[in-house]
């Protein structure tokens, strides 16, 4: 038998190069060049703030698009409607006790750390405390009231998360109900998702621009010396963020799904440094979605969790109010007993779920409940405002891990996970495909829909 010539060898497939590691290095670069720019150039650096809040609003411009196609897409595959409401209900329940776990965290370590004592107020920082109630906080009647949107379209536009979220699920529900005959409509919305993740990949290349803009005017505006006065509870706060993730969360992530919490921060490590350059975990939402897609957790568990944990979920902002709360009592020379610290919490824990989706969230929602709460602290909130900026990283980075944990524990208590494929993407076996932000060759695993066969289109089992 002749052997095999190099023209009838078969051709090798070839490898994609990730480039994206890159696009991560210049992040890392523009933060340190940031940083520089606002210390030694600051009213340059503070003049630099819509590099950030452009690149920012890009992001946020995909959520809606991804938050729809995820959740239709994960509803419409499921064959039993309980098997959602479970994911929801267990959702809620354990956003619920985790944001008391984060407030009496807080509680505790604002307790032990007094860090207002003997600060002083201004009438100039009266008014600043009071110009940061936000009038777009609404009481939970009103609140839940808004999840509704104005018409089916609108929900796509205003930018209100839970609205497509309301939307995404009626028509997940819709396209279930509907069976095969919806099933060229589920491939559709899976067409769209594959075009509105190449979309964000192509925005992300603008992160370094943005995270340069960002940084250079967080430190241009506040600078050093905000901080010196400020440095223990900036400091406390950030231990008390550490402990509680790598703690509380790490804990739990170990007994209930066996894994490290180190192995999944290290395979969510873009997004941390994305949020850390942003100071917004907005802009890792679409990519989180994704990737916890790609580890082994189900879409109905992935679409409904990490929308719903992003309103409902801020195990970050519960220990900064618990925590800032405390520090303004004791500047104002009223600290409070456990008597009254307790009905305090426990009311803006109500109140910073009908402040979802504002702007600032923690230093507004923390405005708006003393002022509906304990008006005679808003004054005190001027003095946390100078560096708020610097402590909303550690929120959102908290908040980000919160919901990141939430999904896989919820994922396997609702088996709803695959734990092999979750080991073998850890381990390296399984690269994400930073290009697509999706798996091409691959269908996602666990949800079912009956096969597709005709014209040539790709099998929609298991999606």
């Amino acid at each position: 038998m002749a052997a095999s010539t190099p023209d009838t060898a078969p051709a090798a497939p070839a490898v994609k190069r990730d480039r994206t590691h890159y696009l991560y290095i210049a992040v890392i670069v523009a933060v340190a060049l940031g940083i520089a720019v606002g210390l030694i150039w600051p009213d340059a650096g503070v003049q630099l703030k819509p590099l950030g809040t452009g690149f920012v609003n890009l992001i946020k411009m995909m959520i809606t698009p991804i938050i729809f196609c995820t959740i239709v897409l994960g509803i419409g595959s499921v064959r039993k409607a309980a098997k959602v409401g479970a994911v929801g209900g267990i959702a809620l329940g354990y956003f619920m006790v985790m944001s008391l776990v984060a407030l009496t965290i807080g509680l505790v370590v604002g307790n032990v750390l007094h860090p207002g004592d003997g600060l002083h107020l201004t009438n100039a920082i009266k008014a600043s405390g009071h110009d940061q109630v936000s009038p777009d906080a609404l009481p939970p009647v009103d609140f839940v009231l808004s999840i509704i949107p104005v018409t089916f379209v609108s929900a796509f536009t205003s930018g209100q998360v839970l609205q497509t979220l309301l939307v995404a699920l009626l028509a997940g529900f819709a396209l279930q109900a509907m069976g095969p005959v919806g099933q060229p409509v589920l491939r559709g919305v899976e067409h769209i998702q594959r075009l509105v993740f190449r979309i964000l990949s192509m925005v992300m290349w603008a992160a370094p621009i943005g995270a340069f803009g960002a940084i250079a005017a967080v430190v241009g505006s506040s600078g050093v010396d905000a901080l010196k006065s400020l440095a223990v509870l900036m400091l406390g706060f950030y231990v008390t963020c550490v402990l509680f993730v790598f703690v509380v969360l790490g804990t739990m992530l170990r007994i209930v799904t066996g894994l490290n919490i180190f192995s999944l921060f290290k395979y969510l490590g873009r997004e941390f440094l994305l949020i850390l350059s942003t100071s917004s975990s907005e802009s890792a939402l679409p990519r989180v979605i994704a990737k916890l897609e790609h580890l082994g957790v189900s879409k109905p568990v992935v679409g409904i969790t990490i929308p719903t944990g992003y309103s409902f979920n801020l195990d970050g902002t519960m220990i900064y109010m618990t925590m800032a709360s405390l520090y303004i009592a004791d500047a104002l020379g009223t600290p409070m007993s456990l008597g009254e610290q307790i009905p305090l919490l426990l009311f803006l824990l109500v109140a910073s779920k009908g402040a979802a989706g504002v702007s600032g969230a923690g230093l507004a929602t923390l405005a708006g409940g003393l002022q509906s709460h304990k008006p005679a602290l808003v004054d005190g909130v001027g003095l946390i405002v100078g560096i708020d900026r610097f402590m909303s990283e550690a929120r959102a980075l908290t908040n980000f891990a919160g919901n990141a944990v939430a999904t896989l524990l919820i994922g396997t208590w609702t088996k709803e996970i695959d734990q092999d494929r979750v080991r073998r993407v850890l381990a390296g076996e399984l690269p994400f495909d930073e290009t697509t932000l999706m798996d091409e060759n691959e269908v996602p695993p666990v949800a079912e829909l009956p096969e597709q066969r005709e014209g040539g289109d790709k099998e929609l089992a298991k999606a």
